[in-house]
């Protein structure tokens, strides 16, 4: 079934009282910075820590009996195996995981404490891990479940967000959130569209890793790009072809942030906020405060992503 209203709709229905209805909180000083009314969407506050489990538990929802059967196979940078093995473990299934091998040790742990199969990759970077892991998973016959080129996964993540988010907050006019595979940014997008046709939709890339913004250059998905030296693994990599064919006609910009962009990002959120947020999270954050996302109609939303991150990289982001 293709990504629609109705399929976004099905999904909040479904996800009601089995994840949290995270909180809105505003953000005085991003306020101050954006010159516009600014709150935090806060999936940080999740369950598994990090909005991935809304298109996890939607989508294994799904399965049909015969993919339970032949088992299933994932690739992550981390949040979404981690939802996909929790999800999985309440169906009685063991899912086999591949995780570059850059994954953040937080996130590794937390898998293979679900009770996960997880290989790591002899590669760095999310796009050749996930074709190394298709071709293993098709060699075993497994039902692929893909973090971001799904419909029913966009529906879960973006678009069951989006729902809250207008519900809670019906006058936003503009939504800054992190871009990797796509599918949150999708499902957000197409259902606040529909519903608000005068909201802004801002895109933030790494600049290492800008698949979203070379799509829309090229006018088509950038599937696969080079392995980036980066802690933020959750936008780093290609986008997906079904979640680019939503977004190009429904994103304003894309904004681009550094690594040491989105560690001051992480910084800012722990000082004004008290919150640990993953580095990935912070990519709308980091685009508001370098100015990068642009002149913004208020109320703005931005979306925390997640919390999953190591002690590690908590120290030398807050050195």
């Amino acid at each position: 079934m293709p990504l629609t209203l109705g399929l976004i709709e099905e999904a909040s229905k479904f996800l009601a009282g089995r994840i949290r209805r995270t909180p809105l909180e505003p953000s005085p000083a991003l306020s101050e910075r954006a010159g516009v009314p600014v709150h935090l969407k806060l999936e940080c506050l999740q369950q598994t820590g990090s909005f991935k489990i809304r298109g996890a538990l939607f989508k294994l929802s799904r399965l049909t009996d015969a993919e339970k059967r032949a088992g299933i196979a994932t690739c992550s940078a981390g949040n979404h195996g981690k939802t996909v093995a929790y999800a999985a473990k309440s169906l009685g299934l063991v899912p086999w995981i591949a995780v570059p091998s850059s994954v953040d040790a937080a996130k590794h742990r937390a898998m293979v404490a679900l009770g996960a199969e997880v290989a790591v990759s002899q590669f760095p970077g999310y796009d050749d891990t996930e074709a190394w892991a298709k071709e293993e998973s098709a060699k075993a016959g497994k039902a692929w479940v893909s973090a971001f080129d799904d419909d029913a996964i966009m529906a879960g993540n973006g678009g069951s967000l989006a729902i809250e988010i207008l519900d809670e907050l019906p006058e936003t006019r503009s939504f800054v959130t992190p871009v990797g595979g796509g599918g949150l940014a999708a499902g957000l997008a197409l259902y606040a569209r529909s519903k608000r046709p005068e909201t802004a939709i801002v895109g933030c890339n790494h600049e290492l890793s800008p698949a979203l913004k070379l799509s829309l250059e090229r006018g088509e998905a950038v599937t696969r790009l080079p392995a980036a030296e980066t802690t933020a693994g959750g936008i780093e990599g290609g986008i997906g072809r079904l979640p680019f064919e939503v977004l190009r006609t429904r994103v304003d910009r894309v904004a681009l942030v550094s690594e040491e962009e989105l560690f001051e990002a992480v910084r800012f959120v722990f000082d004004e906020h008290q919150y640990v947020i993953e580095t990935s999270a912070a990519a709308g954050v980091a685009a508001i405060l370098t100015g990068k996302a642009g002149k913004l109609e208020g109320p703005v939303v931005v979306i925390l992503t997640g919390r999953n991150i190591s002690r590690a990289t908590v120290r030398k982001i807050l050195a």
